[in-house]
């Protein structure tokens, strides 16, 4: 049976790629690709990453009752539209959810079934660096997502399961080991010790208050 698979993480841990490997690797797998009012950065093409919508198409699209679920992130919204997910579906896929907190947890509200991963940074130096580094935002916009950051992995205490991405490769067997055995109702791993490392070192890092 197919499932639903929503990835999460902090922005810069690497979640779109750790999706788009998936995708590459395995046939039974397909990414939902969500509805945006953000514009493309860098490279994105609409239809790839995510559709390009303006406010007028998705205030419809809500009107209509077309999204599964969506949210409010960074002064942008992203949507999940039902039918892209119900084809899918159809189609004997595992169906990836590449969302922030607020959207797995809407897709949970509304779709208890669905599995929940979440996806671990080996250290906070390290997602500073990858933010600081991809060159597709001002210094305020990846302050703003730093300052997410804490808040983000304090979530993922919520998530039914953890993968460290140490590396793209680990982090898809990872990801494909946890989909197995959600389908086959086994236990799931954490990385509960390894998520509060993480929080602890962005309060002292990032001097976040909760």
């Amino acid at each position: 049976m197919a499932e639903l698979i929503v990835i999460s993480a902090p922005s810069g841990t690497g979640k779109s790629t750790v999706c788009a490997q998936l995708v590459k690797q395995f046939d039974d797998v397909a990414v939902s690709i969500s509805y945006t009012t953000r514009k493309p950065r860098g490279h994105e093409r609409d239809g790839v990453e995510y559709h390009f919508v303006d406010d007028k198409q998705f205030d419809s699209m809500i009107e209509n009752g077309e999204f599964l679920e969506w949210a409010r992130v960074f002064k942008r919204r992203y949507g999940t539209a039902k039918s892209d997910v119900e084809k899918l579906l159809s189609q004997g896929k595992d169906v990836l959810f590449d969302i922030d907190v607020q959207g797995g947890m809407n897709i949970k509200k509304r779709r208890p079934e669905a599995l929940l991963i979440f996806i671990l940074p080996p250290s906070i130096d390290e997602l500073v660096h990858r933010l600081t580094h991809r060159a597709t935002e001002s210094a305020q916009q990846i302050q703003s997502r730093l300052d997410a950051a804490l808040r983000e992995l304090e979530q993922g205490r919520k998530y039914d399961a953890h993968v460290l991405n140490d590396t793209v490769k680990n982090a898809v067997k990872q990801v494909d080991f946890l989909r197995k055995k959600a389908r086959q109702n086994e236990e799931l791993i954490r990385l509960d010790e390894k998520l509060e490392d993480l929080i602890a070192e962005a309060n002292s890092k990032l001097r976040l208050t909760t």
